[in-house]
């Protein structure tokens, strides 16, 4: 259980970090 909770913070996280970098340039 907190394997799959850390597991999906850590995948939502990269996506944001992703998309912002996306988005500045």
């Amino acid at each position: 259980m907190h394997i799959l909770v850390t597991g999906g913070a850590g995948f939502i996280g990269s996506n944001l970090v992703h998309f912002l970098l996306e988005h500045r340039s």
